[in-house]
């Protein structure tokens, strides 16, 4: 697990922590895979994960591990009527439990004889049900705003990339033949937030800064695939950018 994810739920037990983590990370890499049916049903794992973690919050003691309640959506309407407990907590968060748990269990994805076969409609709901439930324990377990708690749940993802080497804080490009854009994007992938200009240059054995800029960052840049500052020299991936690296990994 990661040293980010080790400190955004530090207050959890190392079990639940994986379990929910893991879950998240499931449906992430399912998703990105275009494998439907596993981004859906992975959404369950997440749901006894996430409710165990605000059970436990309200309780003021965790669990170990994730667990199912005998019957999920009346122990997630249970969490309601705790009136001491922050609205999100008690409210929100059970709520859009109920609903992607309706999806897992009754979209075509939990058992046979659903009316909906597993689609990327469902499974992008899933996604972003999924994200918004970590970003919002993110949220109430550290008191920030939801700008600062989504931009942790996206250094979360773990995204696998055998082309890249690493070893502390050195990163080693693998695969022959790429271009120096293609490379800046597949170590940006790698990066969550903003990476220095510096380590890009290192990693590449680029000793031309103006050179570097010119051929690779402002060209990046102008086409929206990174977000680059000159004057903080640093870099940030954009969302054209992780599609366009993704396509590079095999």
């Amino acid at each position: 697990m990661s040293m980010l994810a080790s400190t955004v739920f530090s207050a959890l037990p190392d079990g639940l922590r994986s379990d929910l983590v893991g879950a998240f990370n499931e449906i992430t890499r399912n998703y990105r895979e275009h494998r439907w049916e596993p981004a859906e049903l992975n959404g369950g794992k997440l749901c006894e994960a996430v409710f165990t973690v605000v059970d436990g919050h309200i309780k003021g003691q965790y669990a170990a591990r994730s667990s199912k309640p005998n019957n999920f959506p009346d122990a997630c309407r249970a969490l309601e009527r705790n009136g001491q407990a922050p609205r999100s907590v008690r409210i929100q968060i059970p709520r859009i439990l109920i609903a992607l748990y309706e999806i897992r269990n009754n979209r075509g994805v939990g058992h046979a004889g659903g009316d909906v076969n597993p689609n990327q409609m469902d499974a992008t709901v899933v996604l972003y049900m999924s994200k918004w439930l970590m970003a919002e324990l993110v949220r109430v377990l550290h008191t920030l705003t939801t700008d600062e708690a989504e931009k942790l749940v996206e250094g979360l993802v773990e995204r696998e990339v055998p082309m890249v080497w690493s070893d502390g804080p050195n990163r080693r490009v693998l695969a022959p033949g790429l271009t120096r854009k293609q490379q800046v994007l597949l170590l940006l992938l790698l990066e969550p937030g903003d990476s220095s200009e510096d380590d890009l240059m290192r990693w590449l054995e680029s000793s031309s800064r103006s050179t570097f800029r010119r051929d690779v960052l402002r060209p990046l840049h102008k086409d929206r695939f990174i977000e680059f500052d000159p004057e903080r020299k640093v870099i940030r991936l954009l969302p054209p950018g992780v599609v366009a690296a993704e396509r590079i990994v095999p």
